[in-house]
Protein backbone atom coordinates (compact mmCIF):
# COMPACT_ATOMS: atom_id res chain seq x y z
CA UNK A 1 0.00 0.00 0.00
CA UNK A 2 1.05 3.58 -0.60
CA UNK A 3 1.24 6.18 2.15
CA UNK A 4 -2.09 7.73 1.13
CA UNK A 5 -3.80 4.35 0.75
CA UNK A 6 -2.73 3.44 4.26
CA UNK A 7 -3.99 6.71 5.66
CA UNK A 8 -7.39 6.42 3.94
CA UNK A 9 -7.75 2.88 5.27
CA UNK A 10 -6.83 3.84 8.81
CA UNK A 11 -9.27 6.75 9.09
CA UNK A 12 -12.11 4.40 8.15
CA UNK A 13 -11.84 2.93 11.66
CA UNK A 14 -13.85 4.70 14.36
CA UNK A 15 -11.37 4.97 17.22
CA UNK A 16 -12.57 7.87 19.36
CA UNK A 17 -11.45 7.45 22.96
CA UNK A 18 -13.76 8.05 25.93
CA UNK A 19 -12.51 9.07 29.36
CA UNK A 20 -15.75 8.00 31.04
CA UNK A 21 -15.53 4.25 30.45
CA UNK A 22 -12.63 3.54 32.79
CA UNK A 23 -11.41 0.84 30.40
CA UNK A 24 -8.18 0.34 28.43
CA UNK A 25 -8.61 0.73 25.57
CA UNK A 26 -11.46 3.04 26.44
CA UNK A 27 -13.49 2.11 23.35
CA UNK A 28 -13.82 -1.17 21.39
CA UNK A 29 -13.03 0.46 18.04
CA UNK A 30 -9.44 0.97 19.11
CA UNK A 31 -8.92 -2.74 19.66
CA UNK A 32 -10.55 -3.52 16.30
CA UNK A 33 -8.09 -1.14 14.65
CA UNK A 34 -5.17 -2.63 16.60
CA UNK A 35 -6.09 -6.12 15.42
CA UNK A 36 -6.20 -4.88 11.83
CA UNK A 37 -2.77 -3.27 12.20
CA UNK A 38 -1.44 -6.50 13.69
CA UNK A 39 -2.44 -8.38 10.51
CA UNK A 40 -0.68 -5.71 8.44
CA UNK A 41 2.50 -6.03 10.51
CA UNK A 42 2.38 -9.80 10.06
CA UNK A 43 1.91 -9.44 6.31
CA UNK A 44 4.96 -7.16 6.21
CA UNK A 45 7.03 -9.90 7.82
CA UNK A 46 7.96 -7.95 10.94
CA UNK A 47 9.13 -9.77 14.05
CA UNK A 48 8.33 -9.77 17.78
CA UNK A 49 4.75 -8.72 17.08
CA UNK A 50 2.63 -8.48 20.21
CA UNK A 51 -0.82 -7.10 20.99
CA UNK A 52 -1.77 -7.14 24.66
CA UNK A 53 -5.21 -7.02 26.25
CA UNK A 54 -4.94 -3.26 26.70
CA UNK A 55 -4.48 -2.56 22.99
CA UNK A 56 -0.73 -1.89 22.95
CA UNK A 57 0.75 -3.16 19.70
CA UNK A 58 4.52 -3.64 19.33
CA UNK A 59 6.65 -4.99 16.48
CA UNK A 60 10.27 -5.12 15.34
CA UNK A 61 12.16 -4.46 12.15
CA UNK A 62 15.42 -6.38 12.71
CA UNK A 63 18.77 -4.71 12.17
CA UNK A 64 20.44 -5.25 8.80
CA UNK A 65 23.95 -4.38 9.97
CA UNK A 66 26.52 -6.17 12.11
CA UNK A 67 27.53 -2.92 13.78
CA UNK A 68 26.46 -2.32 17.35
CA UNK A 69 23.66 0.19 16.91
CA UNK A 70 21.23 1.58 19.53
CA UNK A 71 17.68 0.26 19.36
CA UNK A 72 15.31 3.10 18.55
CA UNK A 73 11.52 3.25 18.42
CA UNK A 74 8.78 5.10 16.59
CA UNK A 75 5.43 5.52 18.33
CA UNK A 76 1.97 6.76 17.32
CA UNK A 77 -1.46 6.58 18.93
CA UNK A 78 -4.50 4.84 17.47
CA UNK A 79 -7.31 6.84 19.08
CA UNK A 80 -8.88 10.06 17.86
CA UNK A 81 -10.20 12.91 19.95
CA UNK A 82 -13.55 12.70 21.77
CA UNK A 83 -14.12 16.32 20.77
CA UNK A 84 -15.80 15.38 17.50
CA UNK A 85 -17.12 12.29 15.78
CA UNK A 86 -14.59 10.04 14.08
CA UNK A 87 -17.26 7.72 12.67
CA UNK A 88 -17.80 7.40 8.94
CA UNK A 89 -14.87 9.67 8.11
CA UNK A 90 -15.07 10.53 4.43
CA UNK A 91 -11.79 12.12 3.31
CA UNK A 92 -10.98 13.51 -0.11
CA UNK A 93 -7.92 15.03 -1.74
CA UNK A 94 -7.91 18.62 -2.95
CA UNK A 95 -5.20 18.42 -5.58
CA UNK A 96 -2.79 21.31 -6.14
CA UNK A 97 -4.60 23.59 -3.68
CA UNK A 98 -5.17 27.00 -5.28
CA UNK A 99 -5.26 29.13 -2.14
CA UNK A 100 -9.02 29.69 -2.21
CA UNK A 101 -11.88 28.58 0.07
CA UNK A 102 -12.54 24.83 0.19
CA UNK A 103 -16.20 23.83 0.46
CA UNK A 104 -16.27 20.86 2.82
CA UNK A 105 -20.03 20.43 3.21
CA UNK A 106 -22.51 22.18 0.94
CA UNK A 107 -25.65 21.46 2.97
CA UNK A 108 -24.17 22.83 6.20
CA UNK A 109 -22.07 25.52 4.49
CA UNK A 110 -18.86 24.31 6.14
CA UNK A 111 -15.94 26.09 4.50
CA UNK A 112 -12.22 25.64 5.12
CA UNK A 113 -11.02 29.16 4.44
CA UNK A 114 -7.56 30.76 4.51
CA UNK A 115 -9.25 33.81 6.02
CA UNK A 116 -9.94 31.77 9.15
CA UNK A 117 -6.99 29.40 8.80
CA UNK A 118 -4.13 31.37 7.16
CA UNK A 119 -1.80 28.37 7.49
CA UNK A 120 -3.60 26.94 4.45
CA UNK A 121 -1.65 29.33 2.28
CA UNK A 122 1.62 27.74 3.40
CA UNK A 123 0.48 24.68 1.43
CA UNK A 124 -0.64 26.32 -1.78
CA UNK A 125 0.07 24.00 -4.70
CA UNK A 126 0.08 20.91 -2.50
CA UNK A 127 -2.44 18.07 -2.26
CA UNK A 128 -4.59 18.48 0.83
CA UNK A 129 -6.56 15.66 2.45
CA UNK A 130 -9.68 17.19 3.98
CA UNK A 131 -12.90 16.07 5.68
CA UNK A 132 -16.48 16.25 4.40
CA UNK A 133 -17.24 18.78 7.14
CA UNK A 134 -19.12 16.33 9.34
CA UNK A 135 -16.31 14.60 11.24
CA UNK A 136 -12.74 15.13 12.21
CA UNK A 137 -10.15 13.64 9.87
CA UNK A 138 -7.99 11.55 12.17
CA UNK A 139 -4.58 12.74 10.99
CA UNK A 140 -3.97 13.01 14.74
CA UNK A 141 -2.51 10.44 14.79
CA UNK A 142 -3.30 8.07 11.96
CA UNK A 143 -0.99 10.13 9.77
CA UNK A 144 1.77 9.14 12.19
CA UNK A 145 0.88 5.45 11.94
CA UNK A 146 0.81 5.60 8.13
CA UNK A 147 4.17 7.38 8.03
CA UNK A 148 5.86 4.89 10.35
CA UNK A 149 4.67 1.82 8.44
CA UNK A 150 5.44 3.39 5.06
CA UNK A 151 8.96 4.17 6.26
CA UNK A 152 9.41 0.62 7.56
CA UNK A 153 8.23 -0.81 4.23
CA UNK A 154 10.73 1.45 2.43
CA UNK A 155 13.59 0.24 4.61
CA UNK A 156 12.57 -3.36 3.91
CA UNK A 157 12.62 -2.67 0.18
CA UNK A 158 16.01 -0.89 0.34
CA UNK A 159 18.44 -3.08 2.28
CA UNK A 160 21.30 -0.86 1.11
CA UNK A 161 20.13 1.59 3.80
CA UNK A 162 21.75 0.20 6.93
CA UNK A 163 19.88 0.48 10.21
CA UNK A 164 19.80 -1.01 13.67
CA UNK A 165 16.89 -2.71 15.36
CA UNK A 166 13.77 -0.58 15.09
CA UNK A 167 10.79 -0.99 17.39
CA UNK A 168 7.28 0.15 16.47
CA UNK A 169 4.67 1.01 19.09
CA UNK A 170 1.01 1.86 18.57
CA UNK A 171 -1.01 2.70 21.67
CA UNK A 172 -4.59 3.58 22.64
CA UNK A 173 -6.09 6.50 24.55
CA UNK A 174 -3.54 9.27 24.04
CA UNK A 175 -6.32 11.81 23.55
CA UNK A 176 -7.63 11.24 27.08
CA UNK A 177 -4.17 11.42 28.62
CA UNK A 178 -3.77 7.70 29.24
CA UNK A 179 -1.74 6.57 26.24
CA UNK A 180 1.41 5.85 28.23
CA UNK A 181 -0.22 4.54 31.41
CA UNK A 182 0.04 0.87 30.50
CA UNK A 183 2.87 1.20 27.96
CA UNK A 184 5.44 -1.47 28.92
CA UNK A 185 8.71 0.42 28.45
CA UNK A 186 10.84 -2.56 29.46
CA UNK A 187 9.11 -4.82 26.95
CA UNK A 188 9.43 -2.18 24.24
CA UNK A 189 13.17 -2.34 24.82
CA UNK A 190 14.52 0.84 23.21
CA UNK A 191 17.38 3.18 24.00
CA UNK A 192 15.14 6.04 22.94
CA UNK A 193 12.11 6.67 20.73
CA UNK A 194 10.19 9.35 18.85
CA UNK A 195 6.46 9.95 18.81
CA UNK A 196 5.22 10.91 15.36
CA UNK A 197 2.43 13.11 16.67
CA UNK A 198 3.28 16.72 15.93
CA UNK A 199 1.58 19.12 13.57
CA UNK A 200 3.19 21.38 10.97
CA UNK A 201 6.17 20.27 8.90
CA UNK A 202 9.44 20.68 10.77
CA UNK A 203 8.07 20.58 14.31
CA UNK A 204 10.52 19.02 16.73
CA UNK A 205 9.41 19.14 20.32
CA UNK A 206 11.04 18.13 23.56
CA UNK A 207 9.28 20.55 25.90
CA UNK A 208 5.66 20.39 26.97
CA UNK A 209 3.39 21.69 29.69
CA UNK A 210 3.42 20.48 33.24
CA UNK A 211 -0.21 19.55 33.74
CA UNK A 212 -2.72 19.09 36.54
CA UNK A 213 -6.48 18.84 36.86
CA UNK A 214 -8.55 20.56 39.53
CA UNK A 215 -12.13 19.66 40.43
CA UNK A 216 -13.87 21.83 43.01
CA UNK A 217 -17.24 20.84 44.50
CA UNK A 218 -19.36 23.51 46.19
CA UNK A 219 -22.07 22.57 48.70
CA UNK A 220 -25.19 24.69 48.98
CA UNK A 221 -28.53 24.61 50.80
CA UNK A 222 -31.75 24.62 48.85
CA UNK A 223 -34.81 26.29 50.36
CA UNK A 224 -38.07 27.35 48.73
CA UNK A 225 -37.15 30.67 47.06
CA UNK A 226 -40.17 32.41 48.55
CA UNK A 227 -38.84 31.79 52.07
CA UNK A 228 -35.12 31.68 51.41
CA UNK A 229 -33.85 34.86 53.08
CA UNK A 230 -30.83 34.09 55.31
CA UNK A 231 -31.43 30.39 54.74
CA UNK A 232 -30.62 29.51 51.13
CA UNK A 233 -27.02 28.95 50.10
CA UNK A 234 -26.81 28.89 46.32
CA UNK A 235 -23.81 26.77 45.30
CA UNK A 236 -24.00 28.09 41.73
CA UNK A 237 -23.41 31.64 42.92
CA UNK A 238 -20.52 30.53 45.12
CA UNK A 239 -18.99 28.70 42.19
CA UNK A 240 -19.39 31.82 40.05
CA UNK A 241 -17.60 33.87 42.71
CA UNK A 242 -14.79 31.32 42.76
CA UNK A 243 -14.44 31.42 38.96
CA UNK A 244 -14.24 35.22 39.01
CA UNK A 245 -11.31 35.07 41.44
CA UNK A 246 -8.95 33.70 38.78
CA UNK A 247 -6.82 36.16 36.79
CA UNK A 248 -8.80 36.88 33.64
CA UNK A 249 -5.85 36.97 31.25
CA UNK A 250 -4.24 33.74 32.45
CA UNK A 251 -6.52 31.62 30.28
CA UNK A 252 -5.91 29.83 26.96
CA UNK A 253 -7.54 32.55 24.88
CA UNK A 254 -5.08 35.14 26.24
CA UNK A 255 -1.80 33.19 26.32
CA UNK A 256 0.82 31.85 23.94
CA UNK A 257 4.38 30.52 23.82
CA UNK A 258 5.66 29.70 27.29
CA UNK A 259 2.77 31.39 29.10
CA UNK A 260 0.78 29.12 31.37
CA UNK A 261 -2.91 29.24 32.22
CA UNK A 262 -5.92 28.09 34.19
CA UNK A 263 -8.55 26.66 31.87
CA UNK A 264 -12.16 26.29 33.00
CA UNK A 265 -13.41 23.21 31.15
CA UNK A 266 -16.67 22.38 32.87
CA UNK A 267 -19.44 23.66 35.14
CA UNK A 268 -22.26 21.45 36.36
CA UNK A 269 -24.57 22.51 39.11
CA UNK A 270 -27.78 23.12 40.99
CA UNK A 271 -28.52 25.25 44.03
CA UNK A 272 -27.62 22.28 46.24
CA UNK A 273 -24.29 21.35 44.61
CA UNK A 274 -22.06 22.68 41.83
CA UNK A 275 -18.84 21.29 40.40
CA UNK A 276 -16.30 23.21 38.36
CA UNK A 277 -13.38 21.61 36.54
CA UNK A 278 -10.11 23.22 35.55
CA UNK A 279 -6.92 22.14 33.87
CA UNK A 280 -3.72 23.86 35.00
CA UNK A 281 -0.77 24.25 32.64
CA UNK A 282 2.71 25.79 32.74
CA UNK A 283 6.06 24.94 31.18
CA UNK A 284 8.01 26.20 34.20
CA UNK A 285 7.85 23.68 37.06
CA UNK A 286 8.02 26.29 39.84
CA UNK A 287 5.28 28.40 38.23
CA UNK A 288 3.24 25.23 37.79
CA UNK A 289 3.54 24.46 41.50
CA UNK A 290 2.60 28.07 42.31
CA UNK A 291 -0.54 27.74 40.18
CA UNK A 292 -1.64 24.68 42.12
CA UNK A 293 -0.94 26.50 45.39
CA UNK A 294 -3.07 29.42 44.19
CA UNK A 295 -6.04 27.12 43.52
CA UNK A 296 -5.72 25.74 47.05
CA UNK A 297 -5.57 29.30 48.37
CA UNK A 298 -8.77 30.31 46.54
CA UNK A 299 -10.59 27.28 47.91
CA UNK A 300 -9.54 28.26 51.43
CA UNK A 301 -10.86 31.80 50.83
CA UNK A 302 -14.26 30.42 49.83
CA UNK A 303 -14.38 28.24 52.93
CA UNK A 304 -13.33 31.18 55.10
CA UNK A 305 -16.25 33.24 53.78
CA UNK A 306 -18.98 30.61 53.54
CA UNK A 307 -17.93 28.05 56.11
CA UNK A 308 -15.54 25.13 56.24
CA UNK A 309 -16.54 22.32 53.91
CA UNK A 310 -18.37 24.58 51.46
CA UNK A 311 -15.69 23.92 48.83
CA UNK A 312 -13.68 20.72 48.44
CA UNK A 313 -10.79 20.33 46.02
CA UNK A 314 -9.51 17.32 44.08
CA UNK A 315 -6.12 18.26 42.62
CA UNK A 316 -4.21 15.74 40.51
CA UNK A 317 -0.97 15.98 38.56
CA UNK A 318 -1.32 14.60 35.02
CA UNK A 319 2.14 14.85 33.43
CA UNK A 320 5.35 16.86 33.53
CA UNK A 321 7.63 18.71 31.13
CA UNK A 322 9.82 16.12 29.41
CA UNK A 323 12.65 18.62 28.91
CA UNK A 324 14.30 17.60 32.19
CA UNK A 325 14.54 14.02 30.90
CA UNK A 326 15.64 14.92 27.35
CA UNK A 327 18.40 17.42 28.19
CA UNK A 328 20.83 14.72 29.45
CA UNK A 329 20.49 12.91 26.08
CA UNK A 330 20.34 15.84 23.68
CA UNK A 331 22.06 13.77 21.00
CA UNK A 332 18.64 12.29 20.18
CA UNK A 333 17.40 15.80 19.34
CA UNK A 334 20.55 16.47 17.34
CA UNK A 335 19.90 13.31 15.32
CA UNK A 336 16.32 14.31 14.51
CA UNK A 337 17.48 17.84 13.67
CA UNK A 338 20.13 16.49 11.30
CA UNK A 339 17.66 14.07 9.70
CA UNK A 340 15.24 16.89 8.91
CA UNK A 341 17.96 19.06 7.41
CA UNK A 342 19.19 16.12 5.31
CA UNK A 343 15.78 15.63 3.68
CA UNK A 344 15.15 19.33 3.08
CA UNK A 345 12.95 20.09 6.08
CA UNK A 346 13.71 23.16 8.17
CA UNK A 347 13.49 22.14 11.85
CA UNK A 348 11.16 24.18 14.05
CA UNK A 349 12.12 23.47 17.64
CA UNK A 350 9.29 24.65 19.85
CA UNK A 351 7.55 23.89 23.10
CA UNK A 352 4.28 21.98 22.97
CA UNK A 353 1.36 23.92 24.40
CA UNK A 354 -0.14 20.64 25.47
CA UNK A 355 0.97 17.14 26.33
CA UNK A 356 2.17 14.07 24.52
CA UNK A 357 2.67 10.39 25.25
CA UNK A 358 6.36 11.13 24.90
CA UNK A 359 6.30 13.21 28.09
CA UNK A 360 4.95 10.37 30.20
CA UNK A 361 7.19 7.83 28.48
CA UNK A 362 10.23 10.00 29.16
CA UNK A 363 9.43 9.93 32.87
CA UNK A 364 9.00 6.16 32.65
CA UNK A 365 12.58 5.82 31.42
CA UNK A 366 12.14 6.07 27.64
CA UNK A 367 13.38 9.44 26.32
CA UNK A 368 10.84 10.28 23.66
CA UNK A 369 10.69 13.65 21.87
CA UNK A 370 7.96 14.46 19.37
CA UNK A 371 8.25 14.88 15.59
CA UNK A 372 5.75 16.38 13.15
CA UNK A 373 3.17 14.17 11.46
CA UNK A 374 1.97 17.00 9.21
CA UNK A 375 -1.67 17.51 10.14
CA UNK A 376 -3.30 20.79 11.11
CA UNK A 377 -6.50 21.95 12.85
CA UNK A 378 -6.72 18.75 14.88
CA UNK A 379 -9.85 17.61 16.73
CA UNK A 380 -12.46 19.13 14.44
CA UNK A 381 -14.14 19.26 11.05
CA UNK A 382 -11.51 21.68 9.68
CA UNK A 383 -8.65 19.21 10.17
CA UNK A 384 -6.48 18.61 7.11
CA UNK A 385 -3.13 17.11 6.19
CA UNK A 386 -1.04 17.81 3.08
CA UNK A 387 0.15 14.65 1.35
CA UNK A 388 3.56 16.26 0.87
CA UNK A 389 3.87 16.84 4.63
CA UNK A 390 3.23 13.16 5.31
CA UNK A 391 5.84 12.25 2.71
CA UNK A 392 8.39 14.48 4.42
CA UNK A 393 7.66 12.89 7.80
CA UNK A 394 8.20 9.47 6.26
CA UNK A 395 11.58 10.58 4.88
CA UNK A 396 12.60 11.90 8.30
CA UNK A 397 11.91 8.50 9.90
CA UNK A 398 14.02 6.74 7.27
CA UNK A 399 16.86 9.23 7.66
CA UNK A 400 16.87 8.97 11.46
CA UNK A 401 17.25 5.19 11.19
CA UNK A 402 20.11 5.66 8.72
CA UNK A 403 21.91 8.30 10.79
CA UNK A 404 21.73 6.30 14.02
CA UNK A 405 23.36 3.33 12.24
CA UNK A 406 26.02 5.50 10.58
CA UNK A 407 27.16 6.90 13.94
Amino acid sequence: MTLVERFFKYVSFDTQSDELTGLTPSTPGQMIFAEYLKTELEAMGLEEISLDNYGYLFATLPANTDKKVPTIGFIAHMDTSPDMSGKHVSPRIVEKYDGKDILLCKEDRVILSPEMFPELLDHKGEDLIVTDGKTLLGADDKAGIAEILTAIAYLQAHPEIKHGKIRIGFNPDEEIGEGAHKFDVEKFGCDWAYTMDGGEVGELEFENFNAASAKVTFKGRNVHPGYAKHKMVNSIRIANQFISMFPRHESPEHTEGYEGFYHLIGVNGTVEQTTVSYIIRDHDRSKFENRKTEVEHLVRKINSEFGEGTATLELKDQYYNMREKIEPVMHIIDTAFAAMKAVGVEPKVRAIRGGTDGAQLSFKGLPCPNIFAGGLNFHGRYEFVPVQSMEKATKVIIKIAELVASK
